[in-house]
């Protein structure tokens, strides 16, 4: 396998129902205590744990306001040395902006809070080809995850000022860090002719990601990333030429289904994309880079679906 190299540029709002929470007490938050909602991020950061195109890019508007509740996007890639040493190394950086809406009172007066979380994270991985024919692998991967949780909320002068929950003091300009570990089974297909390619890889992935560190002791989390993945990619020739290489039509589909804390924290279990683009062929002159892909994605689920335009290059 080649070294690849997958970028998000630009995704278009996606929409997504949404739900309110329920009315807790005074001098505290509505909506859900900060506890569960810490539990929530990190299942949200759990999206960005693995290279998936399902999710590499991805909005999702709040149904009341129209303003993003979520949105992420993910730069990856991965490779296998040579068949020779056929080490397998894998990594990618995300990003995710998550916009739960608490209400803090006193007892007199209340005040919506926008919170704004932002999440960073990356996710490093080792494997090992063990190939089964000529054209399939079986590739085992061990998986580490560093992210920070951070939040930007200005409480400013108001009656939040008078509330004094530990929760709250958090989330004015809170942050907690949160480390992972597991791993990946892979069954990755590559079938190559003259005339066409045909990729395909099957993925199951389980990462556990725990808190360690935050501004207030009351706010830890801990969440299970469990996910099953489809990716299969179909290229060949248009007839057209370009730097004396054929420029190649792709067309892609890809499918994931979530479990464990993953699964419905954004109000979907799995995800569908379509995908098709073009691919420049660079690799008769000495540069680094051999393939530049750009494709159109259509992604879709349970109440949400969106479009984003992806970029990629091979090595």
């Amino acid at each position: 396998m080649c070294a690849g190299l997958i970028v998000a540029l630009l995704s278009l709002p996606a929409h997504a129902q949404q739900t309110s929470g329920q009315q807790l007490s005074n001098r505290t938050v509505i909506g859900g205590n900060v506890k569960q909602h810490a539990d929530a991020v990190l299942a949200v950061m759990s999206y960005t744990t693995v290279p998936d195109v399902t999710t590499s890019s991805l909005s999702i508007n709040n149904g009341t306001s129209g303003n993003p509740g979520f949105g992420q996007s993910q730069l990856g890639g991965g490779f296998t040395i040579s068949k020779s040493f056929p080490l397998y190394v894998e990594g990618t950086l995300a990003y995710s902006r998550y916009d739960p809406t608490f209400v803090a009172t006193d007892g007199a007066q209340q005040r919506a809070l926008p919170t704004r979380w932002n999440t960073f994270s990356s996710t490093v991985g080792i494997g090992w080809d063990f190939r089964i024919t000529d054209e399939l692998v079986f590739r085992p991967i061990l998986n580490g995850t560093i992210g920070r949780v951070s939040s930007d909320l200005k409480l400013g002068q108001s009656v939040v000022n008078h509330v004094t929950d530990s929760n709250l003091q958090f989330l004015e300009n809170g942050s907690l860090d949160a480390y992972g570990y597991g791993g990946s089974l892979v069954l990755d297909y590559e079938h190559y002719r003259a005339n066409y390619e045909i990729d395909a890889e099957l993925r199951a992935t389980d990462i556990y990601l725990r808190s360690f560190g935050s501004s207030s002791e009351a706010v830890q989390g801990s969440a299970m990333a469990q996910q099953v993945s489809l990716w299969t990619r179909w290229r060949a020739p248009t007839g057209w030429h370009a730097l004396d290489r054929p420029i190649r039509y792709v067309l892609e589909l890809a499918y994931s289904h979530y479990f464990g804390d993953s699964a419905g924290v954004l109000g979907f279990n799995d995800l569908t994309s379509l995908g098709v683009g073009l691919e420049l062929d660079s690799s008769k002159y000495p540069i680094v880079i051999t393939r530049t892909r750009a494709l159109v994605r259509y992604v879709f689920g349970h109440n949400v679906h969106g479009v984003s335009f992806g970029f990629a290059v091979s090595f």
